[in-house]
């Protein structure tokens, strides 16, 4: 019965997922050929799809060279991270591994047997996945190779303490997701599919790994609670609650609440570089690439905010919900446009905060702006 008042509430999911069945899916992600592939980059590509819910179809949907340059990108983070989150390595010997991790990238036997993780295999099967990574053009080997030695160095950083301040939530959440914006953003640029000026502002790179990082921290605090783990900044839970897991208890729920919602507006505050950067971008692979995943951020926020589910157990969009946005998000004013409509369901006050430092040329003008949102014409009007 919960099912059929989902589909009954929401009757458009069901158009648009049998639009997604029926080739809307191959429009936005088409099929890739394996058969021509060696084996060592099969074998790499069926790594990515089994480690990766997200981002498999998007890579493999990529242009040319570029496809396989962010496979074995994302592969090698992968391995960094299982050693990262692999609470059976001592510290001891976790700390040094995530520092010399980007070492083993030029050792062609070095391999890590040890793991009890779900994703060993990328570090049980490392020579395959750094000799692929030593097939790249050296443009690319050298922005994997650098951005996985400074997340290593990062993640050693806050293994041994907490998040206490917003500065250090920005600061952790670039170690772990702002530098792949970064690798991500110069390997584009090194592809020569986009412009120079992609890979150089690191600054609107960061903020869009800040952004689906934020998004993923605040969605998972049970999850992460669960496991013993506390992403989310003292700074701000320590003003609702002594400990962070006491957010959880059916008592605290009010305050729960509104420290969920304080996390969500600090979030939100990355859109106006997110759609910065997506104006930017020119081919149609990399701008699929990059907006889908911040999409579906910014409807999970929507659908965490004022939301006491987060304290309960899981918080997703709806199916029909993700298939609209992928085959939607295509270009800049579709995007724009999701994004509005996101954020205005958020709330106002929080519009008008964040979408105030938007420039005008990305806000667009010729949309029309002030009809989308009467409060943004002046400044207190709202």
């Amino acid at each position: 019965m919960e099912l059929l008042r989902k589909w009954l509430g929401h009757p458009e999911d069901i158009y648009n997922l049998l639009r997604f069945k029926m080739g809307g899916y191959r429009a936005v992600m088409p099929r890739m050929d394996t058969d021509s592939l060696g084996c060592g980059l099969r074998t790499c590509y069926r790594y990515l799809n089994q480690t990766s819910r997200s981002f498999a179809a998007v890579i493999q949907a990529l242009d040319g060279e570029l496809r396989h340059a962010v496979c074995i990108f994302y592969l090698v983070l992968r391995a960094l991270d299982t050693v990262e989150d692999d609470m059976s390595i001592p510290l001891d010997v976790k700390v040094p591994m995530l520092h010399e991790f980007h070492s083993h990238l030029y050792q062609p036997d070095w391999k890590y047997t040890e793991s009890k993780e779900k994703d060993r295999q990328v570090l049980e099967d490392f020579p395959t996945i750094s000799m692929e990574f030593r097939n790249l053009s050296k443009v690319y080997q050298d922005v994997i190779s650098d951005i996985c030695h400074k997340m290593g160095v990062g993640m050693a950083e806050f293994l041994e303490k907490k998040v206490d301040s917003q500065h250090e939530w920005d600061k952790y959440c670039h170690y772990v997701a702002g530098l792949v914006g970064i690798g991500l953003s110069r390997l584009f640029s090194a592809s020569e599919l986009e412009d120079s000026i992609v890979g150089q502002d690191t600054d609107l790179a960061n903020s869009m790994g800040l952004f689906l990082q934020k998004t993923n921290i605040i969605r998972d605090y049970l999850e992460d609670q669960l496991e013993g783990r506390e992403f989310w900044p003292r700074e701000v839970w320590s003003r609702y609650a002594k400990k962070l897991s006491d957010l959880a208890k059916p008592e605290n729920i009010d305050v729960a609440v509104q420290c969920l919602n304080e996390l969500i507006t600090n979030a939100l505050h990355h859109v106006p570089d997110v759609l910065t950067y997506l104006s930017r971008l020119k081919n149609q692979s990399v701008f699929n690439f990059c907006a889908i995943p911040q999409v579906m951020a910014i409807a999970t926020l929507a659908a965490c905010y004022n939301n006491q589910q987060v304290f309960r157990g899981v918080v997703k969009i709806r199916k029909g919900q993700a298939v609209t946005l992928m085959m939607d998000a295509t270009n800049i004013q579709a995007v724009k446009a999701i994004m509005y409509q996101y954020v205005e369901e958020v709330g106002p006050a929080v519009c008008f905060e964040s979408f105030l430092a938007l420039p005008v040329p990305v806000l667009g003008v010729e949309l029309g702006i002030c009809s989308f949102y009467p409060w943004l014409s002046g400044h207190g009007e709202w």
